[in-house]
C-alpha cells in the first residue's frame, strides 16, 4: 500500500511526518530519512488500531485547485 506523507521541519529543527489520509498519524524524525521510516511504523500502527476498532483504515483526501495572488 503507498501512503503520501508530508514533511515539514517544526521550530526545533526536528522533521515532522504526517499521513493525510489517516487522522492523528503523525511521527519525527531528526532527517528526512528518520521522519520517513518512523511515519512508516506509525501508518502500520494506526491501521492496525483503526482495524481493530472497525473504522475505515483511512479517511478521503481530494486535490483541489486554488488560486493564489
Amino acid at each position: 500500500m503507498k501512503m503520501v506523507v508530508t514533511l515539514e521541519r517544526d521550530e526545533s529543527g526536528m522533521v515532522v511526518a504526517e499521513c493525510p489520509a489517516i487522522p492523528g498519524c503523525v511521527s519525527q524524525g531528526r532527517t528526512e530519512e528518520e521522519a520517513l521510516a518512523n511515519i512508516r511504523e506509525a501508518i502500520i500502527g494506526c491501521l492496525t488500531v483503526r482495524a481493530e476498532q472497525g473504522l475505515p483504515l483511512t479517511v478521503r483526501t481530494a486535490e483541489v485547485e486554488v488560486a493564489v495572488a
